[in-house]
């Protein structure tokens, strides 16, 4: 990478624009960038910085500092702009920080965004734009460097001091420095991330024993007895050992829970031998109380069915005769049911004659007979004129709907014909209400159009007039905040040049004995200056520039507010203008808006009937097209009711013809017909009746004889004797039914009277049935707490071994995490340098650095001997100091004494070309580390006022051998000698306008 242009435009010190010509101080291949404390030597770096990655140094870019200068006037831009060559390719970089700036229109400032420009130069000469993205060219030029801003800062922009700091400091420091360089953070992560699985697995195993203690904790609550004659395990969760020892104090639980089963089962069968004893006797008691009571039964119904004798033999005999009586029965039903039938018939005959005309009233059945047959003879002759009377009535229902339909037909066609009469008028108006609405909703849409617009015009117009008193104090603010600046920064200037007068008395009060000089390196004070009369110290001076800054950033921002107020302000006023020439007050634009909202609302009203309009004509197109329909068919059913009543009147004459000769002096033919089915009716139920009541007076007289002779076969006087007699079927059954129970009740008896079992129990004493049942309930219970021990006993023996499964499951699943724990532990230990395997206790990124140091002192070393005419050499020490970790220790051999002693003890001069060295040996090993990208210009910041004549001779004859690799190098420093020695040089002036650089060639 090789640096062509630098311009600067109003950056840190420099007011205005400032142009540096790399190529011109670089042909020489050493040049000096030199000028006075404070001009800006540095600044021109960090514009270098900048331009690469955005950003300034990161010791530099402290919070709250500013990269605007504050010489530069309000209307000049912040810029860098570089011009390099990296990677073959020549390129321009152009960025802006965020920065404020005058607005185009009005007072006040605006905060401009940073902006950021890459251009690149084609074979023609010409510049082409790559990109105006900040991540895009912070992304391209990263990689075409190769390296980070702070591995740039430490390897083109070498600071002096931070190196000899480097070489003073301990292995914790020189290891957070190459840690940035190297960017080995992906060996810390590998720590980090082991530590975190160690300690992840650690959790894990503590909790699969937080788990094992617990089932252990339910094993002791299970166990009960039996888990207490072993002491439970008094192991923590994470221990070793603590799975072996809960596993071996649950097997001792569950021998112990057997035993205690075993004793349970001896107890359980000693007391059922008990509970079967005590039931055998209770059963022999209960069966003697059962004899006993059996025989007493006996007895005492034997006695019961003596008295009912007499009863039994009043019942046989009764049932006996009843018996006999039976056989009479049928005889007596069947004279009954003739009896019963001769009675119907004769009352059906009397009532039959009474209906019958005094001259047939005595007639027998055969002459009533012949009668029927000549009426109903001529009552079929009747049949044809009967259904032409039903035609002619039908015919007369006919024309009577005729009627009706006609009226029906004559109503639709005059509603009709009234209806349509309108029809032209009433489509005309619906056509208007249609065209009315859909020029309301035109409107309507018009006017919304217009009353937004209105709306917002009234809202910006009472927003200008609240913004008129925002401005007016807004301008008394910024004009208090100038004043109070002003003051401010003069009372700043002021202070600052009495200072700067005084400025070596104070760089002299921090000078130590035997310490280096922070401006010319040298550890030799022989006369430091003293503070005069009025001596201004720093802090007095940064507390008056905190006034200062503190009073323009309130200045700014007063400015800030009263742009943005006008701004607001402005914006409302054009708003509220509209398109109008001049600006409306808010009564105007407030009766404008009231008179849009009344006109909307009016034509919107109007616009929501268009729907409505719309579905009245499709309504009354439909009606029109139904009436007229309705009035075409209602005329076609008039011409057919007009043919079908001329067919009915010529039917009508023909059946009246036929009907008047068939009904005789009836008034109808039904009517004639209905007195000759009458009549015919009551003749065939006379006849029939005479034949029913002779019939039934034979049947009777046939039933006596049989009965008379049925009654003496029986063993009756009379027939009325042998009905007395009779019972019905549920009588005699109640009878059969005593007589069979007390028969019954007599044999049970006798077969119990001769049972041996219980009247030898009616022999012996009483039973003793209630002591025997206590006996029996007393060994049930002692059975049932015996079961329930031993169910307890099995219950608690089925649980250990449930829990101690489950235990020992628990350890076979823990003891894969176990081991990966104990894998994990070893390998985080490792690589964290605690672990007894890593005899150095060196950490895996120490170790990593550790081989990166030792390049970059074989580097160093190289340029380290030439400086010191070969007397040091830079060796890396992997030895452990004062019990801190080992890996990162630096030494120094000196070739004159052949002892190798730590770089801290070199002198000042010394500290210097050792770092130097140290810096250009770190530059050669991180540019291996980018990829082997060139670096073709170098800075060296400070240093050089503590070497002697020889020594600068000899460090600038290494720093001029760079030339060899086409190198250049820019030595940043204010030491006088070097001005002689150097004549390409770049010079910094400072004055009250900002500092400008000048080209010494």
């Amino acid at each position: 990478m090789r640096l062509h242009r630098l311009a600067l435009t109003a950056f840190g010190p420099f007011g205005a624009t400032q142009e540096v010509d790399f190529d011109a101080l670089s042909s020489a291949g050493l040049f000096l960038l030199h000028g006075p404390t404070g001009a800006g030597k540095t600044s021109v770096l960090d514009a270098v910085c900048y331009a690469l990655y955005g950003a300034v140094p990161g010791a530099r870019q402290s919070p709250g500092a500013t990269l605007r200068s504050d010489h530069a006037p309000a209307d000049l831009p912040t810029e860098v702009q570089l011009e390099l060559t990296v990677g073959g390719r020549r390129l321009e970089v152009t960025r802006s920080p965020a920065q404020p700036r005058p607005k185009k229109r009005g007072g006040g400032f605006t905060q401009e965004k940073a902006q950021s420009r890459l251009r690149e130069r084609d074979p023609k000469g010409d510049w082409q734009g790559l990109s105006k993205s900040h991540q895009e060219i912070g992304e391209e030029l990263a990689q075409l460097i190769g390296m980070s801003r702070d591995q740039f800062c430490q390897v083109v922009l070498l600071p002096q001091g931070d190196f000899a700091r480097f070489l003073r400091s301990d292995a914790e420091a020189r290891g957070k420095l190459l840690g940035k360089l190297f960017d080995t953070r992906r060996f810390a992560a590998v720590e980090e991330r082991l530590a975190e699985l160690r300690r992840a697995a650690e959790a894990r195993v503590k909790s699969g024993d937080e788990q094992i203690l617990a089932l252990a904790q339910r094993i002791a609550q299970a166990g009960g007895p039996a888990a207490a004659e072993a002491a439970p395990p008094t192991l923590r969760a994470g221990e070793p050992g603590l799975a072996e020892a809960v596993l071996e104090w649950a097997a001792i639980a569950r021998s112990a829970a057997r035993e205690h089963l075993d004793i349970a089962h001896t107890v359980v069968a000693e007391a059922e031998n008990r509970q079967l004893a005590a039931r055998r006797a209770l059963d022999a008691e209960r069966e003697l109380a059962r004899l006993q009571e059996r025989y007493a039964q006996t007895l005492r119904r034997a006695e019961a069915l003596e008295e009912r004798r007499p009863e039994h033999d009043r019942c046989q005999e009764q049932l006996e005769r009843a018996r006999k009586a039976d056989r009479v029965a049928p005889a007596l039903e069947l004279r009954e049911e003739a009896e019963r039938a001769y009675r119907v018939a004769s009352d059906v005959l009397d009532r039959t004659r009474e209906r019958l005309p005094a001259e047939l009233a005595d007639s027998g059945a055969d002459r009533l007979a012949e009668l029927e047959r000549r009426f109903r003879q001529e009552l079929g002759t009747l049949q044809a004129a009967r259904k032409a009377e039903v035609r002619s009535a039908s015919i007369d229902e006919e024309r009577v709907r005729l009627n009706r339909d006609a009226r029906a037909d004559d109503e639709i066609v005059r509603e009709a014909d009234a209806w349509l009469a309108d029809w032209d008028t009433t489509r005309a108006e619906l056509t208007q209400r249609i065209g009315t609405a859909q020029e309301a909703a035109t409107r309507a849409e018009q006017l919304a159009g217009q009353l937004a617009p209105a709306r917002l015009r009234l809202d910006a117009a009472r927003r200008r007039d609240a913004l008129a008193t925002d401005v007016q104090d807004a301008r008394e603010a910024l004009a208090a905040a100038r004043e109070r600046a002003l003051a401010a920064h003069e009372s700043w200037l002021g202070l600052r040049e009495r200072r700067l007068r005084d400025i070596a008395a104070e760089l002299a009060a921090g000078l130590v004995a035997g310490e280096p000089c922070t401006v010319c390196g040298s550890a030799e004070h022989p006369a430091p200056a003293s503070p005069g009369d009025g001596h201004v110290d720093r802090a007095t001076e940064e507390k008056a520039l905190a006034v200062h800054r503190s009073a323009e950033e309130a200045r700014t921002g007063a400015e800030h507010a009263l742009a943005l107020v006008r701004e607001r302000q402005a914006a409302a006023e054009r708003e509220a203008q509209g398109d109008d020439s001049a600006a409306p007050t808010v009564a105007e634009l407030h009766s404008l808006v009231d008179r849009l909202s009344g006109e909307h609302a009016e034509a919107h009203r109007l616009a929501a009937g268009t729907h409505a309009a719309r579905e009245a004509l499709a309504a009354a197109e439909r009606e029109h097209t139904k009436r007229v329909e309705e009035r075409q068919e209602a005329r076609r059913r008039a011409d057919a009711r007009m043919v079908e009543g001329e067919a009915l009147d010529g039917e009508q004459a023909r059946l009246e013809e036929e009907i008047t000769a068939a009904r005789g002096e009836s008034e109808s033919v039904a009517a004639h017909a209905d007195r000759l089915t009458r009549r015919v009716a009551l003749l065939a139920d006379a006849a029939e009746a005479v034949r029913t009541e002779q019939d039934a007076a034979q049947r009777r007289k046939e039933a006596d004889d049989r009965l008379s002779d049925a009654a003496f076969k029986a063993g009756f006087d009379t027939p009325q004797a042998a009905a007395a007699t009779l019972l019905g079927a549920a009588a005699q059954r109640d009878l059969q039914h005593r007589i069979d129970a007390w028969q019954a009740e007599a044999a049970a008896v006798a077969d119990r009277r001769t049972e041996r079992d219980a009247r030898e129990a009616a022999e012996r004493p009483a039973a003793q049935t209630a002591a025997a049942e206590s006996a029996h309930e007393t060994a049930e219970w002692l059975l049932r707490e015996a079961a329930s021990a031993r169910a307890a006993a099995r219950d608690r023996c089925a649980e250990l071994d449930r829990l101690s499964g489950r235990a020992a499951e628990e350890v076979r699943r823990l003891g894969p995490v176990r081991q990966e724990y104990e894998r994990v532990a070893r390998l985080a230990g490792l690589t964290a340098g605690t672990s007894a395997d890593n005899e150095r206790k060196m950490r895996l990124e120490a170790y990593v650095l550790a081989a990166r140091l030792e390049q970059v002192a074989a580097a160093a070393t190289a340029r380290l001997q030439r400086m010191s005419s070969g007397r040091y050499t830079l060796v890396h020490s992997d030895a452990r100091t004062g019990g801190r970790r080992a890996g990162l220790g630096l030494h120094v051999v000196d070739a004159w004494t052949g002892s190798e002693r730590d770089t801290a003890t070199l002198s000042g001069g010394e500290t210097f070309f050792a770092s130097l060295a140290l810096a250009l040996g770190l530059a050669d090993v991180v540019t291996e580390e980018a990829g082997g990208v060139r670096l073709d210009t170098l800075f060296i910041d400070e240093g050089f006022g503590s070497l002697d004549d020889q020594t600068l001779d000899e460090v600038l004859d290494v720093l001029d051998s760079l030339r060899e690799r086409d190198r250049s190098v820019g030595i940043v420093s204010h030491v006088a000698d070097l001005r002689r020695r150097i004549p390409a040089r770049l010079e910094v002036v400072k004055d009250r306008h900002g500092s400008t650089v000048h080209h010494r060639l």
